[in-house]
C-alpha cells in the first residue's frame, strides 16, 4: 500500500454501488484504486432486488449470469393485504422481464453478490480497513488520509461512502441525516419452521396493512432454500446510539400478530431479528464539486421501499463510467456535470416514489424503471 502515492481515480466505498464503480471505471480503461473502512469482506446484510435496469451493467461486467445463477427468479412481484392474504398487484417478472425489460429480476443475498463484485475487481487495487479521515483539495489533486496513517493523492476521487458519507460533507459541511419516522426489521427464516407450515410461499411478496405498514419477503437464493423479509413500521422516535438493535419474535408478534396465517408462518419462523432506522435527506442540488464526485446514497439517499437503492447507485456508476470515457480524466468537470443532468431527474423521481411507499401496491406499468438502458440513455 505504501507504493500507491499517486493515483488516478479513488473510489470512496466498495459497497455494491462503489465495487460497481471501480468494475465500469477500470473496465472503461481507468486507474482505479478502491478504499473500504470495513477491516476485511464479510457477508453483510440480507436480501436485496436486483431488477433488469442493473443485470445489464452486470452483463457488461461480465457478472449477469453467476448472479443469475445464485440469485432467485420470482415469477412476479405479488402485493398482498396483510390480514385477507387478497391480491392487490401481481406484476409481472420473470421469462416476462427477459423478454420485455431484456434482462433478469433477481433477488439474492447482498452479501453473496457483494462477494462476487469484489472477487471481479484487481485485489491488489482494493484496500480494506481505510477509513476517510481528512480530504484537502488541491489544484491537480486530492490529498486523502486515512485513519490507518496513510495518505494518496488522487486526480478524482467518487463518493461511494453511503449517507453518512465523508465526501458529501466535504461538499456540503456537517449535517446528520434526519431520521423517516419509520423502522425495518429484518430476518433470515427458519426455512424448516415455514416449510411445516404446509403453505406455498411466493418468491416475491409483499404484505401491506393500514398506514403503509408492510413485510417485504422474499427468496434470496436460486433454489429458493433461503428466505428473509424486511418490515416497514411508523415509529415515533429512534433512541438508540447503535445503527441497529436486536429485535425480537415477541415484537414481530406485537406488531403483525393476528394476521394472515402466512404472515403468521413468518413470524413464528423467526429466530434472529434485527431493528433498523430509516433515515432521509432532501434531494440534493450538488452532485460534485472540483475533483470530488457522489453517487448512490451519498447524494440521493433513499428508504428501501422500491427495492432500487442500491440499483440507483449501480446506474450512476455506469452513466459517470460513460461520462469520463467521453472525456477522459483531464475534462472532468464536463463529465461530472453531464452525469448529474443524466442522473439527476430518475434518481430524484425514484427517491420521492420510494419515500412514498407506493411502489407495486397497485397495478402500474413498471417500465420506467426496468426497461432503463444505462449504456443507451443519452448524456445529457
Amino acid at each position: 500500500m505504501t507504493s500507491v502515492e499517486q493515483i488516478d481515480i479513488a473510489v470512496i466505498g466498495a459497497g455494491l454501488g462503489g465495487a460497481a464503480a471501480a468494475g465500469l471505471l477500470a473496465k472503461a480503461g481507468f486507474s482505479v484504486h478502491s478504499f473500504e473502512q470495513a477491516p476485511e469482506f464479510t457477508r453483510l446484510g440480507a436480501g436485496i432486488h436486483i431488477g433488469p435496469n442493473v443485470m445489464k451493467i452486470f452483463r457488461e461486467l461480465g457478472l449477469e449470469e453467476k448472479l443469475s445463477s445464485i440469485g432467485s427468479h420470482p415469477s412476479h412481484w405479488f402485493s398482498r393485504d396483510g390480514n385477507t392474504g387478497e391480491y392487490l398487484s401481481e406484476i409481472p417478472l420473470g421469462e416476462y422481464a427477459l423478454k420485455e425489460y431484456g434482462a433478469p429480476y433477481i433477488t439474492i443475498h447482498r452479501g453473496d453478490m457483494h462477494a462476487v463484485q469484489i472477487e471481479a475487481l484487481d485485489q491488489s487495487r482494493v484496500h480494506f480497513d481505510h477509513r476517510l479521515t481528512d480530504i484537502e483539495e488541491r489544484d491537480s489533486d486530492v490529498l486523502l488520509s486515512f485513519a490507518n496513517g496513510k495518505q494518496v493523492a488522487a486526480k478524482l476521487v467518487v463518493g461511494a461512502d453511503g449517507i453518512n458519507s465523508v465526501i458529501r460533507e466535504k461538499l456540503l459541511g456537517a449535517e446528520k441525516p434526519r431520521f423517516s419516522g419509520w423502522v425495518g426489521h429484518r430476518a433470515l427464516v427458519n426455512m424448516d419452521k415455514l416449510r411445516a407450515t404446509g403453505l406455498e410461499y411466493e418468491r416475491c411478496v409483499k404484505w401491506w396493512w393500514e398506514h403503509s405498514r408492510h413485510i417485504m419477503a422474499y427468496a434470496t437464493k436460486h433454489d429458493a432454500s433461503e428466505y428473509y423479509y424486511v418490515t416497514g413500521v411508523p415509529v415515533d422516535s429512534w433512541d438508540h446510539e447503535t445503527g441497529f438493535v436486536d429485535s425480537s419474535r415477541e415484537e414481530m408478534e406485537a406488531i403483525f400478530g393476528g394476521s394472515h396465517p402466512m404472515v403468521q408462518g413468518l413470524i413464528d419462523a423467526t429466530e434472529t431479528v434485527t431493528k433498523w432506522p430509516f433515515w432521509n435527506r432532501d434531494p440534493m442540488g450538488l452532485w460534485s464539486r472540483g475533483r470530488l464526485v457522489m453517487i448512490g446514497d451519498a447524494c440521493h439517499p433513499m428508504r428501501p421501499h422500491m427495492a432500487q437503492g442500491a440499483c440507483m447507485a449501480i446506474e450512476d456508476a455506469a452513466v459517470l463510467a460513460r461520462c469520463l470515457s467521453e472525456t477522459g480524466t483531464g475534462d472532468y468537470a464536463t463529465a461530472f456535470g453531464m452525469y448529474e443532468r443524466t442522473r439527476k431527474d430518475r434518481a430524484t423521481k425514484v427517491q420521492t416514489i420510494s419515500n412514498a411507499n407506493t411502489w407495486l401496491k397497485e397495478p402500474e406499468d413498471p417500465a420506467w424503471v426496468y426497461a432503463y438502458e444505462p449504456f443507451g440513455v443519452e448524456l445529457a
